[in-house]
């Protein structure tokens, strides 16, 4: 199975380097929107910062993945590659296609699928707590967009303008760049187990190894794909300027942080919309808004359930093959 065990390696790696890519916009799209830094400054900074929280700061939730959602330890090679596969066809599918899904979703129910169609014991209970995670988190983040909002407007009420300022105070400037390089820590020790959990699953590599692999991945990724990525912020939601768009950006580091300190990890995007949304309620601003609740609901259905028939689908079809 030596074959097996380069094709989960190459695959997980790729997975990363696709993933780092495209959470640049969700790390560091708000600063470079507001003029805070430009691209390639952006892309250097989150690079080195998403490696280091993949390697130092994602043990508990590689353990999460690596142990936590399967029942048998280790799990084959072949289960671990059809998890990846699954998970990487589907999230590159619903990029192409544009439709909002969470990458974390899709690989978690990937791996149920899988172990169902394996025949693997599933721990429901870790399904069942990550499910709640998954609800309440982007309530939270519009919870803290929505307070933080308030309570600096209270402190120091915002200037009606009509226009941008060209040139960001330096207090705004350090505020964008130093939320946008939490999140991009936050990300690294939030996703990287997306690819480099089968390594755990399958006892390929240790914690730090699998974190390390994975985390070279996301920053190759965030440096070669990630900029064209970098434009993709969802700055329709509301009309963000420089203090919304850091309180919305710290608001999602700290839902990740928070989640990762327990050993679980939650949707990026997710996060940041929900702070973004409790910001523009906040400022009684609601533009599009509905449109993207729904879009987070839509996300919440498509991933799970084709990230589990995907799945199935693979670990049955290895099977048949014999390598399972």
């Amino acid at each position: 199975m030596l074959l097996v065990a380069y094709l989960l390696i190459a695959a997980a790696f790729g997975f990363a380097i696709s993933i780092g890519a495209h959470y640049t916009g969700a790390c560091m799209g708000m600063p470079y929107a507001a003029g805070a830094i430009r691209p390639v400054p952006a892309l250097l900074l989150m690079a080195p910062l998403a490696l280091v929280g993949a390697v130092f700061a994602s043990g508990a939730v590689e353990s999460t993945v690596g142990h936590g959602i399967l029942g048998s330890a280790p799990v084959a090679l072949a289960l671990a590659l059809a998890i990846v596969l699954a998970a990487v066809i589907l999230t590159s599918a619903y990029n192409f296609l544009t439709l909002p899904t969470s990458t974390i979703q899709i690989l978690v129910f990937s791996a149920v699928g899988a172990g169902l169609g394996a025949g693997v014991a599933i721990q429901w209970a870790t399904i069942e707590s990550l499910l709640v995670l998954w609800a309440i988190a982007p309530f939270v983040a519009f919870g803290l967009g929505f307070l933080l909002t308030r309570a600096v407007d209270r402190l120091r009420p915002p200037v009606a303008t009509s226009a941008r300022p060209k040139l960001l105070p330096q207090y705004a400037v350090l505020g964008l760049v130093g939320v946008g390089s939490a999140a991009s820590f936050a990300m690294g020790a939030n996703d990287v187990s997306n690819a480099s959990g089968a390594f755990i699953m399958t006892g390929l590599f240790g914690l730090m190894v699998a974190g390390l692999v994975g985390g070279v991945g996301l920053a190759l990724g965030v440096l070669t794909w990630g900029r064209p990525l970098l434009r993709t912020v969802a700055f329709d939601i509301v009309a963000l300027d420089a203090r919304t768009a850091t309180i919305s950006q710290l608001s999602q580091s700290a839902v990740i942080l928070v989640s990762v300190g327990f050993g679980f990890f939650t949707s990026m995007n997710q996060a940041l919309v929900g702070a973004m949304i409790g910001t523009g309620v906040a400022r009684r601003q609601t533009t599009k808004l509905r449109r993207s609740v729904r879009n987070i609901l839509v996300g919440w259905a498509l991933g799970p359930v084709s990230g589990a028939a995907v799945g199935f689908l693979f670990a049955v079809s290895f099977h048949a093959a014999g390598w399972l």
